[in-house]
């Protein structure tokens, strides 16, 4: 993802050094929180497991993947390490799994709602680099041209980081957390033949992360799924987001 803008490196390097402080602040609250937050309500449930792994804690070291965390950097999508958790350790182990799965996503859209109310109050505009490459060097002039722009940059970025990361991990197929939730509120039939498709989760992923680069970006359908809710989302948090100007 970084890498686009090292062509506007030395144009303008104070955005640059915006966006790895908000790419890493992003990596540490919306990775790390997110699966403490799992944790967390797990915990608060009844189940110890998380807790035993060492896995209660804010500390971004017993969460982040040394791999997912580079990759959210370089490409713009990557992974935490999986909180362990039992929900049968727990009085209602489906109800408590829905809880426990969307308690990742809502933490991002915390983080994404405080990260927006300077935004949103006007203090400072919205920004965010999901910026066409041949536009970079326009965009990264602008970003530059205040404190006020680099603060809206700056905070833009993680608004919009943890939205996805939230509409993301929304997506109901495994091993996201969407399709614990969905397995977790259809009824108890239902639930255990959905459950059963859990093992394709990963290839349907796979292929709907290629579809794009296979197809010279004609065919982008988890894209076409998640940018509603994005734009919702980026328009309550932070006001006007203008479209997502995605190359």
């Amino acid at each position: 993802m970084l890498l686009r803008y090292l062509s506007v490196l030395g144009e303008a390097p104070s955005a640059f050094l915006i966006l790895i402080g908000a790419f890493l602040i992003s990596m540490l609250l919306g990775l790390a929180f997110h699966e403490f937050c799992h944790g967390l309500i797990a915990n608060s449930l009844g189940d110890p497991t998380p807790k035993r792994y060492g896995r209660l804690t804010l500390d971004p070291r017993a969460h982040l993947d040394p791999v997912g965390s580079l990759l959210i950097l370089f490409v713009g999508f990557g992974w935490a390490r999986p909180v362990p958790v039992n929900p049968y350790n727990t009085k209602n182990p489906q109800a408590s799994m829905v809880a426990i799965a969307a308690a990742g996503p809502l933490s991002n859209l915390l983080v994404a709602g405080l990260a927006g109310i300077p935004i949103k109050l006007g203090m400072v505009p919205f920004f965010h680099p999901f910026v066409n490459p041949g536009d970079a060097a326009f965009w990264a002039r602008i970003w530059a041209q205040s404190p006020d722009n680099l603060i809206g940059l700056f905070l833009g970025t993680i608004v919009l980081l943890n939205v996805i990361l939230a509409v993301f991990n929304f997506v109901p197929i495994a091993p996201l957390d969407g399709f614990r939730v969905l397995v977790g509120l259809l009824p108890r039939d239902l639930s255990r033949e959905v459950g059963k498709y859990e093992a394709w989760g990963p290839g349907v992923l796979l292929i709907l992360f290629m579809l794009p680069f296979l197809t010279n970006g004609q065919i982008s359908p988890l894209f076409d799924i998640m940018a509603p809710p994005i734009e919702f989302f980026l328009h309550l948090f932070a006001g006007d987001s203008g479209g997502l100007r995605v190359a």
